[in-house]
């Protein structure tokens, strides 16, 4: 018997490590490591490790053990919590939602401001315990209260459900703001990634709620802001690199708008939608929008094709304003808030950064704009990673501290 076990252990083994090597083979021939990101071996063995979760996470998934997402978030929340002396934590339900609260430990009378945060993850992974430390950190050197959203996510729930979840925690936080000492005059809502579109489909359903508080400021970091275009430069130029590339971005919208993967081409090719809505979104969302230091290398112009109607019948979901913020109508861009807008130069989505910025200026309304030319998609989630963090998420952080100091 325990010869069967050896040779069940030696193979299980040898086929761990097939896995491995297959994953860093496969990642020298596939992704590219942008040489101004300034630690290229950081960031080798950060997607590699990423890529080796997604892998055996999609294996368990195919013998029906449970789903990618669910392992991925499994082994991400196995790492331990680091809690700061000076701030105070606290572990909640918002009703069926959970949200964790942040609060400096300093007693004071003054109230602070509030922020309310939505990570990120695609709508696939990341948890109130991911951005743990974001949160903490946050709280401490901005000196103010931060509630964080456990929104619901893959696989069980998709579009509308994670935004509908914060929208709900941002209400209820929005009426409690004088049991947790925050001032209703300086409230922020700020997210990450898809936590970053949240955030901008919040401020936008809120803009005209004269029975709770306005929300003071939002702030967007590398946040998708429309899965309309996926042709824009940044989406061509940085397909191949880490941490979002397109196979993982095409994982996470298909799989939270449920579209079926056999559109994947389709939508490449912009056939997806008709004519006249191309027409009708192109003063948002030309390239002409983007400023020609970004188009200089990699993009090319390509015409979208003759619309495939049955696509269109099942992906029309893209043009709710839930799903792409960036094409509201100007009647409520206009009433947002001041904005703080992050991109990163190595990111697929960095076009939605500049196309919302653009949007914003053009009505009027106050945007700041950071840009991290050594930055690449999910940077900030480094910031408390030690020998895998990057000074671009340290610097990300200050940014947001300096913000909102400044409100």
């Amino acid at each position: 018997m325990w010869v069967l076990a050896l040779i069940f252990l030696a193979a299980a083994c040898m086929f761990s490590l097939g896995v491995t090597l297959w994953v860093i083979c496969s990642h020298f021939f596939i992704v590219h490591i942008p040489a101004a990101v300034g630690h290229p071996v950081k960031l080798r063995v950060l997607h590699c490790i990423f890529q080796l979760l997604l892998t055996w996470g999609m294996m368990f998934e195919k013998l029906r053990i449970c789903s990618m997402p669910q392992f991925v978030c499994f082994m991400q929340d196995l790492l331990p919590l680091k809690y700061d002396p000076n701030v105070v934590v606290a572990d909640f339900l918002f009703g069926t939602i959970p949200v964790k609260l942040y609060q400096p430990k300093a007693s004071t009378c003054t109230l602070k401001p509030g922020i309310v945060y939505y990570h990120g993850g695609g709508g696939a992974m990341g948890s109130l315990k991911t951005h743990h430390g974001i949160c903490s950190r946050l709280c401490k050197e901005s000196d103010s209260v931060v509630l964080a959203v456990g929104y619901r996510k893959l696989p069980k729930h998709k579009f509308p459900v994670p935004v509908r979840d914060c929208l709900v925690a941002t209400i209820h936080f929005l009426k409690s703001l004088d049991a947790y000492g925050v001032d209703p005059a300086r409230v922020v809502v700020c997210g990450d990634s898809i936590g970053g579109a949240i955030a901008a489909v919040v401020c936008q359903k809120l803009v005209d709620r004269p029975d709770l508080p306005r929300i003071r400021a939002q702030i967007l970091i590398y946040a998708i802001l429309q899965a309309l275009d996926l042709q824009t430069p940044s989406f061509q130029q940085r397909k191949n690199v880490p941490l979002l590339t397109w196979s993982f971005l095409c994982y996470c919208i298909f799989q939270n708008l449920d579209f079926s993967f056999s559109w994947q081409e389709v939508i490449m090719k912009g056939a997806h939608l008709p004519a006249e809505v191309w027409e009708k979104y192109r003063k948002w969302l030309g390239p002409e929008n983007i400023p020609e230091r970004f188009k200089k290398r990699g993009y090319r112009p390509k015409p979208h094709e003759p619309m495939n109607e049955a696509a269109y019948l099942e992906v029309s979901v893209v043009l709710d304003v839930m799903c792409s913020p960036l094409i509201a109508e100007d009647d409520v861009v206009s009433q947002l808030p001041e904005t703080c807008i992050v991109s990163c130069e190595y990111d697929a989505l960095r076009d939605n950064s500049l196309l919302y910025k653009k949007r914003l200026e053009d009505l009027g309304v106050p945007v700041t704009w950071h840009h991290m030319e050594d930055g690449f998609h999910g940077v900030l989630s480094t910031i408390d990673m030690s020998f895998l963090h990057f000074p671009c998420s340290t610097r990300i952080l200050s940014a947001l501290v300096h913000f909102i100091k400044g409100l």
